[in-house]
């Protein structure tokens, strides 16, 4: 489709708001704090003002679906088509998974992406909506570049939007504005040939056909079109075994964060809550915009941070990493499992803060292969972004080769590395002022913890956690507190930047057992007694009004 006529292109005025400052994963508002006059148009703009390489270039536009995502691309596409970019790849209907559209921006080596997505958080017309650019890397804009950007939103005075009718979205194929070309292809294929490249797919679907039952939850979310091609079409996964296997922009009314608590059916089925007498073999779920995952076996739960350090530990099983690990990369929260596997292995582990554009310059710099997070995320240097389906593929081809259960995998892992009991506590919505002042607090007295005693473990250091990048030399100051225990204990503080109201206080507790005679310990009851040190140490309850955190996983 062409339009002939010369576009003509008035700037319009407009004002800036005060509240666009990105966070960890970029601007995340509610649906109809998006949806003021000019909002979301300040904000693209504002991206483009701090990309002196726009003009000429191909740009990456996709979301996960969610309420809202179609109307906000057509906006970005007009205004994309006014400030003289060249081309704009875009997924069908306006969607790409996250790790999808990393994929893209390095295929095609493009300037970057746009993508839209408020991630594992609720959507619809109530819901949230979020907006990030990631960088020709494929990941996530460094602190340096979302700082720019929050600079322009302050001083913004107009923007550039070519008045244009929009584009069908639905219809794969090439379409012209002036003199910008928009390029809509299929969402998933190219993903899915990447996937191919990495994993032994005949081992993976000759194990799947061999009485091995699989449980995916879609979540209502991005994944759903990716899991019926790749688990589907690809391995052989039936109908019944993708759950909640539909896109929808309210994700069914559910909240899409593969844990415990909101990946409900997926729990059921696995631990055989309505007594049908068999589970599957193996489950799994991912998130809103496909970039985390849940990993289970029958009656048994994997935590991210010993889903890394056991994919980090089998990764010789897999075709795309036969050749060996250059190191491993983990957020400062996660648990200390993944150092356990590279002490092993002889190779680096990086700990860098939470957000996945610090694994960026390690990936880039050839210092590590595999990264993870603690909040369900794990990937490798095949893209720039945590990947969901990819973690689920690394674990159906390990247990291709292995002929194991998950369970009897995750043991033998315990037995050779000992196990890293760990836990997190989330209390949601807090008000700000709470949140701060409970903050404040800790800091004030971070000095005089060292050296205390609690529970018979003594404070070896108490810190706010900074990090020092080892490729550009960057500083990321105050990244979580730290309470350090002289047996290697852990309890970490945060508060989370992927909310939008209130706060998120998340709390990170660890400890190591080397001991196989006590590694069948419920996880809170071996955590107890730091818990509780957490509780005499922040005064929780006190700030927060709260008896219980919100969710555990």
């Amino acid at each position: 489709m062409r339009y002939s006529k010369p576009i003509k292109v008035q700037p319009v005025k407009t004002q800036p708001f005060t509240d666009q400052k990105p966070g960890t994963s970029g601007l995340r508002k509610k649906v109809q704090h998006f949806k003021q006059m000019d909002y979301l148009q300040n904000f693209v703009q504002s991206i483009f003002n701090c990309l002196p390489e726009l003009a000429g270039s191909t740009l990456i536009v996709g979301g996960d679906g969610r309420y809202f995502n179609r109307e906000s691309i057509q906006i970005i596409l007009r205004m994309a088509a006014a400030n003289r970019v060249k081309k704009v790849i875009l997924g069908q209907g306006g969607v790409l998974s996250t790790p999808a559209a990393s994929h893209l921006i390095r295929k095609n080596k493009a300037l970057g992406g746009i993508i839209l997505s408020a991630s594992h958080n609720p959507g619809g017309m109530n819901g949230d909506f979020g907006i990030k650019y990631n960088i020709s890397n494929g990941g996530p804009a460094p602190e340096e570049f979302t700082d720019a950007v929050f600079e322009e939103t302050k001083k913004i005075t107009q923007y550039h939007i070519a008045p244009i009718k929009g584009i069908p979205l639905d219809l794969i194929g090439s379409h012209t504005l002036e003199k910008m070309t928009i390029e809509i292809i299929d969402s998933v294929d190219d993903y899915a040939q990447l996937m191919t490249e990495l994993f032994d797919f005949d081992k993976i679907k000759a194990h799947m056909a061999d009485n091995f039952e699989i449980c995916f939850d879609a979540m209502y979310a991005v994944t759903a079109p990716y899991a019926r091609r790749i688990l589907g079409e690809m391995l052989g996964a039936t109908d019944d075994e993708i759950i909640r296997g539909e896109s929808l922009p309210n994700f069914g009314g559910c909240h899409p964060d593969p844990n415990l608590v909101h990946a409900k059916q997926l729990v059921e089925r696995m631990y055989d809550i309505e007594e049908t007498g068999s589970t599957p073999n193996f489950g799994a779920a991912s998130d809103g915009d496909g970039d985390r995952n849940m990993i289970m076996g029958d009656y048994f739960f994997v935590t991210p941070s010993d889903s890394l350090a056991i994919i980090a530990a089998n990764a010789q099983l897999i075709p795309a990493y036969q050749g060996g690990l250059k190191g491993i990369g983990r957020s400062m929260p996660t648990s200390q499992a993944a150092d356990r596997v590279a002490e092993k292995l002889g190779i680096d582990c990086y700990e860098t803060p939470t957000g996945w554009k610090f694994f960026g310059n390690l990936l880039d710099d050839g210092r590590i292969t595999l990264c993870g997070e603690e909040s369900f995320g794990t990937g490798s240097d095949h893209v720039r972004e945590k990947d969901g389906l990819w973690a689920v593929l690394c674990w159906l081809n390990i247990l291709a080769e292995r002929k194991q259960s998950v369970e009897d995998i995750v043991r033998q892992h315990w037995a050779e590395y000992g196990r890293n009991y760990y836990t997190r506590h989330d209390y949601e919505n807090i008000p700000s002022e709470a949140a701060n002042a409970l903050f404040d607090n800790l800091q004030s007295n971070l000095t005089s913890l060292v050296g205390r005693e609690f529970n018979g473990r003594s404070i070896s250091t108490a810190d706010n956690f900074s990090y020092h990048d080892p490729v550009d030399g960057s500083v990321s100051d105050n990244q979580g507190v730290r309470l350090l225990f002289n047996d290697g204990s852990r309890i970490i503080f945060r508060l989370s930047g992927t909310g939008t109201q209130g706060a998120t206080l998340r709390l990170y507790f660890e400890r190591y057992e080397a001991d196989i005679n006590q590694h069948d310990l419920e996880t809170q009851e071996a955590l107890y007694d730091l818990i509780e040190t957490a509780e005499l140490v922040a005064n929780i309850i006190g700030y927060t009004e709260m008896n219980e955190p919100t969710v555990i996983t």
